[in-house]
């Protein structure tokens, strides 16, 4: 089927995660849905015109799908097209010609320096395996910037104590490695030797009770759960929240915009440069609350 061999070609071909080609598939298949009228095994590409996508479009925004999510949609369809295109001799593009509007980007949400620093002092039992995990957990994330597929599938040979550096896969299958500091290092220590005196030695880092590794929801729920209790408020409460504090506070200390894009490992320095903008707000804010002229009517 073309929509297997296309997703993998981008899983091998391209190494696209296994959350992005899970993306696309997602997006592909919802659009067969919809051509198809649910009979997704009469769908046949080249029967699909530019007016079949803008009916699709149409429909998504009446179901109160976000632009940002329409577009992405879209793009799946065209990446999917450009496939065909290129290794199955089919000609047209319909999604080429298709014009959405343009969505402006957001800031990242991320936790208050002072609330990551409240959380991350908080006690918790040193004895037991999983307030020890849960706790190392977040201070992984806040201390690395690491992404959640990049945690839950570190291996317990690429986390260095003794060099203070752990090696991390990457999207597209690029590895890099990152420093940590003591305070980290201890807890690691700690935490490994209740992990092995519970399950033996692992191959994963991360792992459940039973020596099983983690998986993505669990270390979701985990992050919201310790950022909840904390009282840290956000709008969301996720890994990626984290990764995004790690990234301004880093910033905000002196860090250079290019050690930040290494350490994220962002392939483009202007993904990086979203962060920028993050130090510039807190610094305007800063500065309103702080400046007496700032704090004088109409200043």
């Amino acid at each position: 089927m073309l929509v297997n061999s296309f997703l993998t070609y981008i899983r091998c071909e391209l190494n696209l995660s296994v959350h992005t080609v899970s993306s696309y598939k997602r997006d592909i298949e919802q659009w067969r849905e919809f051509a198809t009228g649910g009979k997704i095994d009469t769908f046949e590409p080249r029967d699909v015109t530019t007016n079949d996508l803008r009916l699709w479009v149409a429909h998504l925004a009446q179901n109160k799908a976000s632009q940002r999510s329409i577009r992405r949609k879209v793009q799946s369809v065209r990446a999917f097209y450009r496939y065909l295109n290129k290794y199955h001799n089919i000609e047209n593009n319909p999604a080429a010609e298709l014009q959405l509007a343009r969505v402006g980007k957001e800031l990242p949400i991320y936790v208050r320096t002072g609330e990551m620093t409240n959380l991350l002092n908080e006690e918790w039992d040193k004895e037991d395996f999983i307030s020890t995990r849960d706790h190392l957990i977040m201070l992984m994330f806040y201390s690395t910037g690491m992404r959640c597929s990049e945690l839950e599938t570190l291996t317990d040979v690429n986390v260095d104590t003794s060099r203070g550096e752990l090696k991390v896969l990457g999207k597209r299958n690029k590895e890099r490695i990152i420093p940590f500091g003591k305070e980290m290092s201890e807890t690691i220590e700690t935490y490994r030797q209740l992990r092995d005196d519970l399950a033996g030695p692992t191959e994963r880092f991360f792992t459940r009770p039973t020596g099983k590794p983690m998986y993505r929801k669990l270390i979701y729920n985990i992050v919201h759960r310790q950022l909840t209790e904390a009282g840290v408020h956000s709008s969301r409460q996720s890994p990626h929240v984290l990764r995004h504090s790690f990234a301004s506070d880093m910033l905000n200390n002196g860090a250079s915009i290019n050690a930040v894009q290494q350490l994220l490992g962002h392939q483009s320095l202007a993904t990086t440069q979203v962060y920028t903008h993050i130090t510039y707000r807190e610094l305007k804010l800063n500065y309103q609350h702080a400046h007496p002229r700032a704090l004088k009517k109409g200043g």
